[in-house]
């Protein structure tokens, strides 16, 4: 058997990177699905607005652990992040709607909130801030069996919303207003993108890390742009490429002691990357294939 078939043998038979494979997929799966639209409104940053309110609910689970007296103080990590970033999500949605505060500011006061109320909770609970080290980069060893049960269920229900609705969705992000006119329910719709926007953000907290999870759902997306045409294709493209991105990153971690949220988002950078080059000369040879066709 080769080195490389050595190791990709002992990788899959790790229970521990059989878990995290698994959280991968579902992670490079689900978050493209709602930043294609978070794209489509132009409010790619959002997901880093809310993962920095999931720090905070990372700190209000483990003090709520402390407090409960739990072995385990990670325990209620994840489902205080969810928690906090629907809250969150839902304060920055009434925020807009109103417009008593411009978006920027409303996700800047969501940045430094989240983070500083992440460190300080976390000491009160007994931690310190390299607690938070696994949430911000992400960290494969930490995901549990309930880890992975937990992240399948809320990728089912982000891709249920996201590919369920996708044309009332894709009315309401391309055209707000005239999506109300045409009887869409903007308002419902509106919190119902933020909320399960939120449940994407605590799905990919344990793979990417709170700091990067913006990433895996924006680029991409960005990078199906280059290559597509359509909504929905451009949405088909990005769950693949975010899946391939995951999956790659973890490997490589599992080889080499990396971030292994780091490593995603410089792959699905690095896809960009290429992307960006080989879409002008794949349009020419497109371009070109159409006027022979046409000509004929």
């Amino acid at each position: 058997m080769t080195p490389v078939l050595e190791t990709l043998s002992a990788m899959l038979a790790s229970p521990l990177m059989q878990r995290g494979l698994i959280a991968a997929v579902l992670v490079g799966l689900a978050a493209p699905v709602m930043g294609t639209y978070l794209v489509q409104r132009r409010m790619a940053l959002l997901g880093d607005g809310i993962g920095h309110m999931a720090l905070t609910g990372v700190a209000m689970g483990w003090l709520t652990g402390a407090a409960a007296g739990l072995g385990d103080k990670d325990a209620l990590a994840v489902p205080g992040a969810i928690v906090a970033s629907v809250g969150g999500a839902l304060l920055l949605e009434a925020v807009r709607r109103r417009g008593r505060t411009s978006g920027d500011v409303a996700l800047a006061l969501l940045f430094y909130g989240g983070i500083a109320g992440g460190v300080l909770l976390i000491g009160i609970a007994g931690g310190t801030s390299a607690s938070l080290t696994g949430y911000l980069f992400g960290s494969i060893s930490t995901v549990t069996t309930a880890d992975v049960w937990l992240t399948a269920g809320l990728a089912a229900l982000i891709l249920g919303v996201g590919i369920g609705l996708r044309p009332a969705l894709f009315a309401l992000c391309h055209d707000e207003e005239f999506a109300r006119a045409s009887g869409v329910p903007v308002q419902a719709l509106n919190l119902l993108v933020a909320v399960v926007a939120a449940l994407t953000v605590s799905v990919s907290m344990r793979v990417v890390g709170v700091l990067l999870v913006s990433a895996i759902m924006i680029v991409p997306v960005a990078t199906a742009q280059l290559l597509t045409r359509s909504f929905a294709t451009t949405m088909a493209v990005a769950m693949g490429l975010g899946a391939a991105v995951c999956v790659a990153g973890l490997a490589i971690t599992y080889v080499q002691p990396l971030s292994p949220g780091a490593t995603i988002v410089v792959l699905a950078i690095g896809a960009y990357t290429v992307a960006a080059v080989a879409a002008p000369v794949l349009l020419r040879l497109r371009d070109g294939r159409a006027r022979r066709t046409a000509a004929a």
